[in-house]
């Protein structure tokens, strides 16, 4: 009768979630972000070691003296490498959307697009977007303003300490849909023969040039049309992609949706996909957006490697505890040969051996520890950032980076995120602890001759 129940439940996932996701996955706009966030990620760790870098007499005040003497007279020069990552994040995500995008479309239906045009083209629609306009008297004009705080808008590009503000984090899914705009209408030109075709004789580059052309005027003016109408409503296609962008962060910010996020990925590994990959591909342009509203103040917990930091110590169901206990207290012979070849790694937050191997796949005995353990630790930090017990997370570190390391340095050195790392995973393991001693003991039973259970 259980056994039942529980396959019934399971057909429900896939029928229900594991379907559908699976579906928007393999949309192709779906799997051109997903690879424009996975491009990013390099630049932004390596922007992130820079002001890392900087920050660190902010919490070993010791330093300050020698940083004052060294490093600090050097600063400007060195936080550059930020500013080239951190402080035009919109123009990595344009590029290689507009990219891949075209690559895609090119494969599938078996076009003559260029990749790299698709790219330029869509950097070309995204500067379209970026400089500030308004109508005054019947008069576009560029805006001009001066700020006390620095910040300042000169010939209507607003420039603040990182750069053009409209390039950063805040420009990103303005960089996004722009890149769709692009792409599609590219794709369209190409499929309505509106280019210019060279002869065979002309060489690749320029025939390249060419082809561009056509769609290169078609896009300007589509968007330049589309931002001067929305411009003497009083608004430009910037603030407009921010409105309902802004709903979608704030969802995904609130304790709510962090729970709602994490329940996602969990029910999507426990029916075999990969649930951290196609949720976190979609939601890797609001963590490093996050990220960058930290670095400048904020107090967000759902930024940069959250996940991997706190959350899902050890990978996904937050397991480094039970690896640890299977591979050394675990009765049942094929727990330990399981735990002691798993737990390296684990520690790098690895753990496809177990949830494959134990297995937790389709496994009712651990379902609810897989679902309940990571959304346990994801509350926990989750408050502890937001009520400033914690620092919040202000720089981008690898995703295998070991328990309290990659807290310590993404935090920009807070001793006190190790803390919260070390209790996320102890909370972790005592939900896991009852499931997988009876689990155990049932596989004890199951190797002296007993009944298969799964």
């Amino acid at each position: 009768m259980m056994e039942t129940e529980n396959n019934k439940v399971f057909a429900l996932l896939e029928k229900y979630l594991m379907g559908p996701m699976g579906k928007i996955a393999s949309f192709r706009v779906v799997r051109a972000i997903m690879a424009a966030g996975m491009a990013s990620i390099p630049f932004v760790i390596v922007g992130s070691m820079f002001l890392v870098f900087n920050v660190l007499p902010q919490t070993f005040t010791f330093l300050e003296g020698f940083y004052n003497a060294t490093f600090f007279r050097i600063s400007d020069l060195y936080m550059l490498a930020n500013k080239a990552t951190m402080g035009i994040l919109a123009l990595y995500f344009g590029l290689v959307i507009g990219y891949e995008y075209t690559k895609i479309y090119a494969e599938e239906e078996s076009l003559n697009l260029n990749p790299l045009n698709g790219a330029l083209l869509s950097l070309l629609a995204f500067f379209i977007t970026i400089p500030q306009l308004v109508l005054e008297d019947g008069t576009m004009s560029l805006v001009e303003q001066s700020g006390e705080d620095g910040n300042a808008i000169v010939f209507g590009w607003e420039i603040v300490g990182d750069g053009v503000s409209r390039l950063g984090a805040t420009g990103i899914f303005t960089a996004i849909l722009m890149a769709i705009v692009a792409v599609q209408l590219y794709r369209l030109c190409v499929k309505r023969n509106w280019v210019i075709k060279m002869p065979e004789a002309v060489p690749e580059g320029v025939s390249r040039s060419f082809t561009a052309l056509i769609p290169a005027f078609f896009v300007a003016i589509v968007v330049l049309v589309i931002n001067g109408a929305l411009i003497a409503l009083g608004t430009d296609i910037f603030k407009m992609i921010a409105v309902p962008f802004g709903f979608v962060v704030n969802l995904a910010n609130s304790w709510l949706g962090i729970l709602v996020i994490f329940f996602l990925v969990h029910a999507l590994w426990i029916v075999g996909i990969h649930g951290a990959t196609i949720v976190f591909g979609f939601l890797t342009p609001i963590v490093l957006a996050n990220m960058q509203s930290n670095i400048a103040g904020a107090t967000i917990p759902f930024a940069g490697e959250f996940n991997n930091s706190f959350v899902i110590v050890g990978g996904s169901g937050s397991t480094l505890g039970l690896v640890f206990f299977i591979a050394f207290l675990a009765k049942s012979s094929q727990l330990k040969v399981l735990g002691k070849a798993a737990l390296a790694p684990s520690l790098f937050n690895i753990n496809e051996p177990l949830i494959f191997g134990l297995p937790i796949v389709y496994n009712p005995f651990l379902a609810i520890p897989f679902f309940l353990a990571p959304m346990v630790t994801a509350s926990i930090a989750y408050w502890a950032i937001k009520l400033q017990l914690v620092e919040p997370i202000i720089a981008q570190m690898p995703w295998p980076t070991p328990i309290g390391a990659g807290a310590f340095i993404s935090t920009g050195g807070d001793l006190m995120a190790v803390v919260l790392a070390v209790i996320c995973t102890a909370v972790a393991f005592l939900i896991w602890l009852p499931f997988i001693k009876m689990y155990d003991s049932k596989l004890v039973k199951q190797e002296q001759g007993g009944e298969s259970i799964i």
